[in-house]
């Protein structure tokens, strides 16, 4: 199985119009295409900078020309979980005729749309791709070629995988990028590349600061890091 990264601008996307517009972004949690009706059904977390966004941009979605159904399920804030019905794009309508297939959750923002493909064989793979050049506008970000080894291990530790991904997901934005910054900067690194002083005055905050907002990050991925290994090791015990 060949895994497509790709990060997409689809011209006729409704949900791409919409994050083009208004500062709101879109996760995918469901999807079903119904190639025979030319439709794709979602359930979606749409997330807004503020309430405001949020509603502004679930109208601007709701009156689309794309679609045909837009529906909210539950609304707290700035968050809201809605079901749609859109057309088929011409990008789905394209891996769908080359027989590529969805292997995950696509996420929108900023008018651009982040997708994950899969293919049988790279003629499959080559075709579909040129044929998404002539009417979209995409860069493949990431490939990878998956055995049936690899894609069984997957498979089967799909829960570990899922806890290590939520543990990061617990991150608060400042304590990612504070996380982030320090790794990139080489803090973890042995010696040490920077130091908690220069880190407050990347921040423009406290040494003490800094250091409460990287043990809290590092407390939660370590957590779940943990979490996810005494899954593997479960495993391999049966």
């Amino acid at each position: 199985m060949i895994d497509l990264d790709l990060d997409m601008r689809q011209y006729d996307c409704p949900f791409i119009d919409t994050t083009d517009d208004v500062d709101i972004s879109f996760s995918a949690v469901q999807w079903q295409l119904d190639t025979d009706a030319e439709k794709l059904e979602t359930r979606l977390i749409a997330r807004g900078d503020s309430t405001g966004a949020l509603d502004q941009g679930l109208q601007e979605l709701q009156s689309h020309p794309n679609m045909r159904e837009c529906y909210i399920l539950s609304k707290r804030e700035d968050v809201a979980e809605i079901g749609t019905t859109i057309e088929q794009t011409n990008a789905m309508r394209a891996i769908q005729r080359n027989d590529g297939y969805i292997t995950g959750p696509f996420r929108i923002e900023d008018g651009r749309e982040r997708w994950h493909v899969g293919f049988d064989d790279d003629e499959a793979e080559d075709r579909t791709l040129a044929e998404l050049e002539r009417h979209n506008d995409f860069a493949v970000e990431d490939r990878d070629q998956f055995g049936p080894t690899t894609l069984f291990d997957l498979l089967e530790n799909s829960d570990s995988a899922r806890q290590l991904l939520e543990g990061c997901r617990s991150l608060t934005d400042t304590e990612r990028e504070t996380f982030e910054v320090a790794s990139r900067n080489g803090y973890y690194e042995t010696p040490r590349e920077t130091t908690l002083e220069e880190l407050a005055d990347h921040f423009e905050i406290s040494k003490t600061a800094v250091s409460m907002n990287l043990r809290r990050s590092e407390r939660k991925i370590l957590k779940a890091a943990l979490g996810a290994i005494e899954g593997l090791a479960d495993r391999d015990e049966l």
